[in-house]
C-alpha cells in the first residue's frame, strides 16, 4: 500500500484509531530525515495523528501533544521522532531558541504541528498534511 499516494488522493476516518493506523503506515513508508507539517485547526486530530505515526516507527510510550512544552522526543531503538507544537511561538527567534537541529539524530523524523508559527524551520521538501473535519463528522486528511 502506497499510503503517500492514499494521503494525496484524500482519505476520510471514521475513528482515531483508523487515523493512527494509517499515521502509523505512513511513518513506516517515510525515509529517516522527513518532516511532516500538520495543518488544521483546533481539534482536528493532529495529535491523534502524531500518536499513529510514533507507533508506526516503534514508539511505545504514550505520545502527548507538547503544547506547553513545545517540543517532545520520543527514541525508538535508534530512532528519534521530534515532535514539535508550534501553537504558542510568536518569532522566528523563538524558533531557533529551541535549537531543534541539536536534538534530531540520525534517524530522525519531525512532525510539527501549527507549522504556520514554525517560520523557517520547516525544511522546503517537508510533507504538508491537511487535517479537517467533515460534516458527518469523519476526519478528513489530505496530503498537499
Amino acid at each position: 500500500m502506497n499510503v503517500s499516494a492514499t494521503l494525496r488522493a484524500g482519505v476520510a476516518t471514521q475513528s482515531p484509531e483508523e487515523t493512527q493506523a494509517i499515521a502509523a503506515a505512513w511513518a513506516a513508508e517515510l525515509p529517516p530525515g522527513s518532516t511532516v507539517a500538520l495543518h488544521g485547526d483546533l481539534g482536528v486530530g493532529k495529535t491523534t495523528f502524531v500518536q499513529g505515526f510514533a507507533r508506526g516507527l516503534g514508539v511505545r510510550r504514550v505520545v502527548a501533544s507538547p503544547t506547553f512544552t513545545v517540543l517532545n522526543l520520543y527514541r525508538a531503538g535508534e530512532k528519534t521522532l521530534a515532535h514539535v507544537d508550534a501553537y504558542r511561538l510568536c518569532s522566528d527567534a523563538e524558533v531557533e531558541a529551541l535549537m531543534v537541529d541539536d536534538f534530531l539524530r540520525d534517524p530522525w523524523w519531525m512532525v510539527v504541528e501549527w507549522p504556520d508559527r514554525f517560520g523557517r524551520g520547516i525544511p522546503s521538501n517537508a510533507q504538508h498534511l491537511e487535517l479537517s473535519i467533515l460534516p458527518d463528522r469523519r476526519h478528513a486528511l489530505r496530503l498537499r
